[in-house]
């Protein structure tokens, strides 16, 4: 068991981490403040090969794996967690057509997710619908060489901005859950409507909601066969996941050393604060939960490298890195008092983003639902 990087990985974590710093950090709180949507640095990043980390190289990406993927977002969240989210945007989408698009969709819609070209979307979440993926209600009727599609998603990141994405929907609601199905749409035809959704934090990472009316689809546009739907979108899930809990890692990270740097500087009653036994308590926990929360993203990582299942590892990262973010997130803010709590420092900043690693990609009860029923036998998340 070796703890250490690879040569290779540790250039991809170096390329990330000085991007990060050079291009998103002189204007993360201007962002932040202002919800400007960076589409520069979607392609900036596609440049770099960020979204092609598990896209093989015949189909335009690199195959550097989900550690490579992992290293990435966690470096990109450090500095402005919002910005991460445009990974998964990109990265999510790609990897659910190489895993379950024909070949002609392959090469079709991949190049410009991996490039940045198009910005991407997946839209899962409806308004009765979230944790209950099952009870969605958006359908998709089969009109001679198209599908109709009619219903609403909510809170979908990149609604006002994608060019496209894939989307999930009935196309035979008499079989439950297997009869969802997937498509790849193109979001600039007739029939879709876009609604702007303001939000507590990562204000530069717009969320919407999309109504469909009979929004006319090409059949060719479906992914897999009819009634694939759910197993594409419960593997789609466990990639964007990882990615999620790297970026609330690296969201951890931010908050802690931004507690250090402060109690180091700060001085009351004649001493640095760092010296104050309920801060050092304060700070221990963040440390010791910011590098479980990691080693367990990085095992996750590595199994799916290997080929081995790793939806438990998934939900246990993803659960452990929420957590360390918003404990971090919140013991910064306390430590900083008025600054952290002030619009002028990145803390405040932080905490509000911190948050949305509990809710997006399963929450933190979903995520205890799977770990438990595994330890219990009840259902098997590796099976």
């Amino acid at each position: 068991m070796d703890f250490e990087l690879p040569e290779e990985l540790a250039e991809v974590q170096k390329l990330a981490r000085d991007f990060a710093e050079k291009e998103i950090a002189p204007a993360a709180a201007k962002d932040d403040r202002e919800h400007v949507f960076r589409k520069d640095l979607v392609v900036k990043m596609g440049d770099l090969g960020f979204y092609g980390c598990l896209i093989p190289e015949a189909y335009g990406g690199n195959g550097l794996g989900f550690l490579a993927h992992a290293l990435i977002s966690e470096e990109i969240a450090r500095v402005h967690s919002a910005i991460r989210v445009y990974i998964n945007m990109q990265a999510g989408p790609a990897v659910t057509l190489y895993e379950f698009g024909n070949d002609a969709q392959k090469k079709k819609f991949l190049p410009g997710l991996l490039s940045g070209e198009t910005n991407g979307l997946f839209a899962i979440t409806e308004p009765d619908a979230g944790s209950d993926v099952a009870a969605m209600k958006t359908t998709a009727q089969r009109d001679g060489d198209d599908y109709l599609i009619n219903g609403t998603k909510i809170w979908i990141t990149n609604a006002t901005v994608a060019d496209s994405g894939v989307i999930f929907a009935y196309t035979n609601r008499a079989q439950k859950h297997r009869g969802m199905s997937a498509f790849y749409v193109d979001l600039h035809h007739p029939g879709v409507n876009r609604r702007d959704l303001d939000k507590l934090g990562a204000h530069a990472s717009p969320t919407g909601e999309l109504t469909f009316d009979n929004f006319r689809v090409p059949a060719d546009n479906l992914i897999g066969q009819e009634g694939d739907g759910f197993k594409i979108c419960m593997r789609h899930l466990n990639h964007t996941r990882l990615g999620c809990a790297a970026g609330a890692v690296g969201l951890a990270k931010a908050a802690r050393q931004a507690a250090v740097n402060y109690a180091n500087q700060r001085e009351q009653f004649g001493q640095k604060i760092g010296q104050f036994q309920m801060n050092q308590d304060l700070i221990a926990q963040m440390v010791v939960q910011e590098e479980a929360a990691r080693l367990l993203v990085y095992r996750a990582a590595c199994r799916a490298d290997r080929g081995q299942p790793y939806n438990l590892e998934a939900s246990m990262a993803k659960y452990a890195g929420a957590e360390a973010a918003a404990f971090c997130a919140d013991s910064a803010l306390k430590i900083l008092g008025a600054y952290g709590y002030s619009t002028e420092f990145p803390v405040e900043r932080y905490y509000r983003d911190a948050k949305s690693y509990q809710i997006v990609e399963g929450s933190a009860n979903i995520q205890k639902l799977i770990i438990a029923q595994d330890a219990l036998g009840y259902r098997k998340a590796n099976r």
